[in-house]
């Protein structure tokens, strides 16, 4: 006897969000009752022709197999947050149905890309012989184009992909060609640098990271007011940095080589830079002592940093020094006095990475939370 289970994932819990239908959904009669009550809740939902693609193969294998051969059809539904959630719903849903059919190999029908993603979750728990895809038959001329532009732009998720992007593009370079010759230039030259910051985001897996803050912010209220109040702080301290930085651009342009201009900038933005730094490391540091996941690490980047920001601090000094004209003593008092500050930080590190290990050595070795 062989037994064959016909899935159907509904991935972003479509199912759920307009019939309040809670997956798994299983039996043909469940199923097909799931497939009405959606069609009729919104009948151009692609998800509705993948359950009845699933039925259609359930009904052709039912009247193809021998008398003990069985076959069942389920749905496994996820969660409007796709990601490790709707993933985690569907392998739960999945081991409740193959705990209680026990299939030796299954059939995956999908809509789409975005469901055949979860082939591996169910893989891992029965033997996928066969995936259908469904694709619905539409008109290919400019009209159907069009139909098809209009429904992407009234789904939050498609909308929120397509037109902010598109926005934002089109605000900063109206904004550009509105100022004067100078700022204009500088805020369409921005587009390239923003283009290229979302580029590397999206490499980096760095929307990933601010869901993951906004969700520990979410659970932790109280210390995400703080935290809030630190990274706006942030901001305004990168705003600043730039204000700065614009400033000294303006008023060495005039009478210095490029070299000097742009060190003068970095130089006098640096400090607005490291308390932006400072502000958002705070602000990380309290959500996660609130959430019981605080490492120390933390507390060692921030002093790290300051490291980093004395020697650029005296570095750059001294590069303007001598660039303009002033000179610089090389001398052992003249090299102390500008190597100790420095030296304070990394020493202040050093006591600062050496309490941390011992904390978590303590801790480690038995069995109370010190926090670190």
């Amino acid at each position: 006897m062989t037994r064959t289970l016909v899935l159907t994932v509904d991935r972003d819990n479509d199912l759920g969000l307009k019939t309040a239908i809670r997956g798994p959904v299983v039996g043909r009669k469940q199923v097909l009752t799931a497939a009405l009550r959606l069609g009729i809740a919104d009948p151009e939902e692609s998800d509705t022709n993948a359950i009845l693609g699933a039925l259609h193969q359930h009904d052709n294998l039912a009247e193809a197999n021998s008398e003990g051969d069985e076959v069942e059809i389920a749905i496994l539904t996820g969660d409007e947050k796709v990601g490790v959630r709707s993933d985690r719903a569907i392998a739960a849903q999945l081991e409740e149905v193959v705990t209680e059919f026990q299939p030796d190999q299954a059939i995956l029908v999908t809509d789409g890309a975005e469901d055949e993603s979860v082939l591996p979750i169910i893989q891992s728990q029965v033997r996928i012989d066969h995936v259908q895809k469904i694709i619905v038959k539409q008109s290919k001329g400019i009209e159907g184009t069009y139909y098809y532009i209009v429904k992407a732009l009234e789904d939050p998720k498609w909308r929120a992909k397509m037109l902010v992007p598109l926005g934002a593009i089109m605000a900063i370079f109206g904004l550009g060609v509105m100022l004067p010759d100078t700022l204009g230039g500088i805020v369409i030259g921005s587009l390239p640098l923003i283009f290229g910051l979302f580029i590397l985001s999206k490499g980096l897996g760095l929307e990933a990271t601010v869901g993951r803050i906004a969700q520990e912010m979410r659970e932790n209220a109280d210390a995400a007011m703080f935290s809030s109040l630190l990274w706006t702080t942030t901001v305004f301290s990168a705003i600043f940095a730039v204000a700065t930085g614009y400033d000294t651009y303006i008023e060495l342009e005039v009478n210095s080589n490029y070299s000097v201009v742009w060190i003068g900038v970095v130089h006098s933005a640096l400090a607005w830079i490291v308390i932006a730094f400072l502000t958002s490391t705070a602000g990380f540091m309290l959500l996660r002592l609130k959430k019981g996941s605080f490492s120390g690490r933390l507390i060692v980047l921030a002093v790290f940093g300051m490291v980093v920001y004395s020697f650029l601090d005296q570095g750059l000094q001294i590069a303007m020094d001598v660039l303009t004209g002033e000179g610089y003593e090389f001398s052992v008092q003249g090299i102390w006095d500008v190597m100790l500050e420095p030296l304070m930080w990394i020493a202040v590190l050093w006591v600062t990475t050496t309490i941390v290990r011992a904390v978590q050595a303590r801790q480690a070795q038995s069995e109370r939370y010190w926090g670190i």
